[in-house]
């Protein structure tokens, strides 16, 4: 028995320095390993997700814009939706963002646009049209635009009322800020 746990243990060893040989920059519990960071000495930390070609953590100066936070995740793909996003909205620091695309992702030939819903134009009618957008979330919406002022960003909605992080994620990619 004592025979079998030492091997065991030799060859749980000899598997864990293969891996570290293989990929020397494998780090444990990374869940996130297709997201970018990159860091300096001054600034405040900007995440970027969605629909840009190195999505990731960034340290930026203060006064971002999100066309610099853009910019440093390598730009926008073509999948982009331009009207999900203001490029001169000023961002908030330890937040992130998301660019949300105009073509469904799971659709392969990508042909057909979604139909999305303006957060700062429409009625609360119109805003129901998107699932997960109820009647009292609507109503939310279209009254925090009034009190307010314009959504600069998707993310502002999760200052409404009824809008958590649950019914963020269903919504961000039926939602445009602008026509």
């Amino acid at each position: 028995m004592i025979k079998l746990l030492i091997g065991v243990v030799i060859v749980a060893f000899v598997v864990v320095v293969g891996f570290l040989i293989i990929d020397p920059d494998l780090t444990q519990f990374n869940s996130q390993t297709s997201l970018t960071e990159i860091s300096t000495t001054e600034g405040s930390r900007y995440t970027i997700e969605g629909q840009v070609h190195k999505a990731g953590t960034y340290v930026l100066s203060d006064a971002v814009t999100m066309a610099d936070l853009i910019e440093a995740a390598g730009g926008t793909t073509a999948n982009a939706d331009d009207l999900a996003y203001f490029s001169t909205a000023e961002l908030s620091a330890n937040s992130t963002y998301y660019i949300a695309g105009k073509y469904d992702e799971s659709d392969i030939c990508a042909t057909t646009e979604i139909e999305k819903v303006n957060i700062n134009e429409d009625t609360a009618e119109q805003l129901m049209s998107v699932s997960g957008i109820t009647t009292s979330i609507a109503t939310s919406i279209v009254s925090y635009r009034n009190e307010n002022g314009l959504y600069n960003t998707i993310e502002d909605v999760l200052n409404v009322y009824g809008i958590g992080n649950a019914t963020y994620h269903k919504i961000r990619n039926y939602v445009i800020l602008h026509t």
